[in-house]
């Protein structure tokens, strides 16, 4: 986060043969598509505390002798909140409010009050909903048809021939063209908006925040 701040990742243009650097430059910034650097791992950080806070957070309001009525009433307030705010941030500097869920905060609120329920059954039931979480949302994608050979890959902000596509099975997951992409060219658009969604220039959905309730 505090590469974000000092823009490490600059100092590679004045140092371009230092092995340091090129350390420096790689994990302070995203990886385009493939792989995963330390700054990759920051969202999925926020995610994974918010999973290991939530157990001391029912164990403190129990204690205070809440119902679980009460506690799902401040559970989805949280969510909500917290899907307000990563829309608020995103919206900062525009003219109108930017709808879009891919915010680590938003991510996190979607699938919060999910998390929340999670933690009041057996740990086999929650074994058995993060198999079902991870290896259904693997499946969708992988069931979800490829593109033909007319898709046009620029008109959703990615290069016909670029380095980081996909091919054979692989392909199912590749950047804007996956099965998350309609989904946010169909959900976003209900919304009003600037401009018509037609991508997100990072490849981020709104369907992340599925893999993201697992990781929390």
């Amino acid at each position: 986060m505090v590469a974000e701040v000092l823009h490490l990742p600059a100092m590679i243009r004045a140092f371009p043969d230092s092995a340091f650097w090129q350390f420096i430059a790689f994990h302070t910034s995203h990886v385009e598509w493939q792989g995963a650097s330390l700054h990759d791992l920051i969202q999925p950080g926020f995610s994974f505390l918010v999973g290991a806070a939530l157990p001391f957070s029912i164990a403190a309001r129990r204690a205070k002798g809440q119902s679980f009525g009460t506690m799902c009433l401040h559970a989805g307030w949280r969510a909500l909140v917290l899907i307000m705010l990563g829309i608020f941030l995103r919206s900062l500097n525009r003219t109108q409010t930017n709808f879009t869920f891919e915010d680590t905060l938003t991510q996190i609120g979607l699938g919060y009050f999910f998390l929340f329920l999670l933690g009041f059954v057996s740990v086999r039931i929650q074994i058995a909903a993060l198999m079902v979480i991870l290896v259904g949302y693997w499946a969708a994608f992988a069931l979800f048809p490829i593109p033909g050979q007319a898709f046009d890959y620029s008109a959703v902000g990615v290069p016909v021939n670029w380095a980081h596509h996909y091919s054979g099975f692989l392909a199912h997951w590749n950047k804007n063209s996956n099965l998350a992409w309609p989904f946010d060219t169909w959900f976003l658009n209900l919304f009003p908006r600037e401009q018509l969604f037609r991508f997100n220039g990072g490849g981020y959905a709104t369907l992340s925040f599925i893999p993201t309730l697992g990781t929390m």
